[in-house]
């Protein structure tokens, strides 16, 4: 008790007691007669052992890639380490439009993606397309790449791009809300 009440600064053992009597009513810890007999639940302690990472979500990306300084950067998003694949060099930017509602991408879901690995063909990218970020397919054919929308409403899906095509990364996760 005395340990406890040093370190929340509080002169009374009953302020202790109180806080204790509440954390056990509300499931975070088990007491029993011993002295020092105070331990956590196997579910809060998990919850406070959990790997937490943040991740930059970029409100623009910048052409030549993401860039992460706070002039880019709208917020940072937590997530558990096993989540995302790539800590070092991953990203997220929120979903504008319909063009991927295909791929199962739709507005408003954050997707993770990691600035580090060269595309596969196939592999869903944000990219700059001729100065503009988008979000589609990469495709590769007969040694040309080009970005496919996956919305079968769109008469012409293909992005053949006029003058450059830079893979800014390759999304690797996707976070959705309702």
């Amino acid at each position: 008790m005395k340990e406890m009440r040093e370190h929340f600064k509080v002169s009374s053992d009953n302020s202790i007691l109180k806080h204790l009597k509440a954390l056990e009513t509300k499931g975070y810890i088990q007491k029993d007669e011993t002295a020092r007999g105070i331990a956590l639940l196997d579910t809060v302690r998990d919850r406070l052992s959990s790997n937490i990472v943040k991740i930059p979500l970029l409100g623009m990306i910048p052409a030549g890639g993401p860039v992460l300084t706070e002039e880019y950067v709208d917020d940072w998003v937590g997530l558990e380490d096993g989540f995302v694949k790539d800590l070092k060099d991953s990203f997220m930017v929120r979903v504008t439009g319909e063009s991927m509602i295909d791929a199962g991408i739709f507005e408003g879901d954050l997707v993770i993606a990691s600035a580090k690995p060269e595309p596969r063909n196939g592999d869903i990218v944000v990219a700059l397309i001729d100065g503009g970020n988008t979000l589609k397919r990469f495709v590769k054919e007969g040694g040309k790449a080009f970005l496919r929308a996956e919305n079968s409403s769109y008469s012409t899906p293909e992005i053949v791009p006029m003058e450059e095509l830079v893979v800014q990364g390759v999304v690797s996760g996707l976070i959705r809300t309702y």
